[in-house]
């Protein structure tokens, strides 16, 4: 590669006469490369390299190459070490190291080939940076050439080189040699442990991950903020929380980390109460932050916390991007205020796929079906291609508003003018709509012409409409899937049983609570509610007696029992 830039550039720059370079003017040279903030400075400052012989000078050039990377003119850095005759180690290594930040792997994989051709020996540093330009390529074959030249060169035992190596082979799902590299090693710092820990963690084998981790001679944050990510992407809240309270230091990570799995969890109220701790300790969140923060006050349903948040995220200066937009569009939307999710979109100067979903999702749920339809019709003429995601709330507009022929056109539309295969969800849609426009045989076809097996919620969606249209036979269909896919689920016998009732089928409600006594099924998981008063969430639960004010709640239920108790014995006066 750089033999082809040289014999090019030897002819646009005159190779002046070589003279060994004084110390100060290095050092003056040095100093100007440090400041350099501009394309413009790094030129001048070439210029006077090469007026004073100083492209030749492998520390200079060195310099010129990290100047270049830190201002992403990879360009004049190729250029510089295509000038040198002799390029030392340490400018190999500057040139590696630049395409290695600038992500461009096989670059600095072939000007490792050339290095070696050159019969220049490489050090630890080529070696690391090397490595880590394989695993960008994800170039297993080409990362074991290099671990063999590793061994060739001296560097097997090598702390840093070692660790590079046990990332790279994690990364790319080769854990056994990871963790034999890691085994083997003499000497081992917390780094080294670290990458093992993360090697354990990211293969989902978290047993091993946490076995190593409680072995560390020495813990620092990432080890931490590794293990509780690993619990948060494996639902475990309690192991992760167990470990978020013993940590000593908690970065910004750690804290981001603990919002999302309670956001990830459902528990929402808690993800709000640690970012409202977080705050209080001085720790600034970030974007990534905010929006995790932002869909919890979606999800609950707060909209004073909400307006609060957003105007903490204009308060501290937040930039307004795709995803802080998308995640206050949507949290406006669920909260009840479209006028706000739809302010927040308009004044978006960017907008993503994610930002166009959630305010069509928005318009669909609060029965705007027309709009959202013509708002898919917009994002289609700015380009934006549609996933899945956008036409469930599509196919949930038209749900929501009857238009069942509409919606038979969008499903046609998605699969064969997108090539978007419908999903559990999609079909989920079209077999509410069906329901609700009173085509029941419809939409138990729809189900069994599926390519995929339909779940509890498609079989549930179809009884759901057997109950409104008093359709008994196709009603007892899908009870009996459900008892298959949901034997412990209530909801589904007692829908039964309620549709029996009104068919006067009293036979039939016997028996079906019979089986249920037998079976021991109960009603499980019951439904929560949140309210917030005062700027406060109250959650309550169906048999929960746990809320601090649970007298007194009881005491206003009654006498609102009474009351209306005493409204329905009133006799009516013509």
């Amino acid at each position: 590669m750089l033999k082809t830039v040289s014999n090019i550039n030897r002819f646009l720059i005159p190779t002046p006469r070589r003279k060994p370079i004084h110390f100060t003017r290095k050092q003056s040279i040095i100093d100007l490369l440090k400041t350099c903030s501009s394309s413009k400075q790094l030129q001048s400052a070439y210029a006077f390299m090469i007026k004073t012989n100083g492209n030749e000078d492998c520390l200079l050039v060195n310099q010129f190459i990290g100047a270049c990377s830190v201002l992403d003119r990879i360009d004049y850095a190729v250029l510089a070490i295509s000038q040198m005759k002799n390029p030392n180690v340490f400018v190999y290594n500057a040139m590696i190291r630049a395409f290695v930040r600038r992500s461009s792997p096989v670059e600095a994989m072939e000007l490792y080939l050339d290095m070696s051709r050159a019969q220049i020996c490489p050090t630890s540093y080529t070696f690391s940076s090397i490595v880590k330009s394989c695993l960008l390529f994800s170039a297993l074959e080409f990362g074991e050439a290099v671990h063999a030249h590793i061994c060739k060169f001296g560097f097997a035992s090598h702390l840093y080189v070692l660790t590079a190596l046990i990332d790279f082979y994690s990364n790319l799902n080769k854990i056994f040699e990871s963790r034999r590299l890691f085994d083997e090693m003499p000497e081992k710092d917390v780094f080294a442990w670290t990458t093992m820990v993360l090697a354990h963690a990211r293969a989902g084998d978290l047993g091993s991950a946490r076995k190593l981790f409680d072995e560390m001679p020495e813990r620092n944050t990432v080890s931490w903020n590794t293990m509780i990510n690993g619990y948060a992407r494996e639902g475990n809240v309690e192991a992760a929380a167990l470990l978020f309270n013993e940590m000593s230091t908690r970065d910004l990570i750690s804290w981001t980390t603990m919002i999302n799995c309670y956001a990830q969890s459902k528990a929402y109220t808690e993800a709000l109460g640690v970012f409202n701790e977080m705050k209080s300790q001085g720790i600034s969140p970030d974007e990534v932050t905010m929006s995790t923060v932002i869909s919890a006050c979606a999800h609950i349903g707060s909209l004073d916390l909400g307006k609060e948040i957003h105007l903490y995220v204009m308060e501290k200066g937040f930039e307004l991007d795709v995803y802080l937009g998308s995640a206050l569009i949507d949290m406006y939307a669920k909260c009840g205020s479209l006028d706000r999710s739809l302010l927040v979109f308009f004044k978006l100067r960017d907008k993503n796929l994610f930002c166009w979903n959630s305010v069509i999702e928005g318009l669909a749920v609060h029965g705007y079906a027309k709009e959202a339809l013509a708002m898919f019709g917009k994002m289609e003429k700015e380009n934006v291609q549609p996933n899945g995601v956008t036409f469930i709330s599509v196919l949930s507009a038209c749900t929501h508003s009857g238009l069942t022929e509409e919606g038979r056109r969008r499903f046609l539309n998605m699969t064969n003018d997108y090539s978007i295969p419908p999903e559990i969800q999609h079909y989920g849609c079209m077999v509410d709509l069906l329901c609700k426009a009173g085509l029941v045989e419809d939409a138990l076809e729809l189900i069994q012409s599926m390519q995929i097996e339909p779940n509890s919620v498609i079989w549930g969606a179809l009884l759901g409409g057997c109950k409104l249209h008093r359709n008994l036979n196709i009603a007892q269909v899908a009870v009996e899937k459900l008892m298959v896919l949901e034997p412990n689920n209530s909801g589904y016998y007692n829908l039964l049983v309620n549709m029996y009732v009104e068919a006067n089928g009293w036979g039939e409600v016997a028996k079906i609570r019979s089986a249920m006594k037998v079976r021991g099924i109960e009603k499980t998981n019951p439904g929560s509610s949140w309210i917030e008063i005062n700027r406060k969430i109250h959650q309550f639960a169906a048999s929960d007696k746990s809320h601090p004010c649970l007298e007194k709640i009881c005491e206003v239920l009654g006498e609102l029992d009474v009351q209306l108790k005493l409204v329905s014995n009133q006799p009516e006066i013509e």
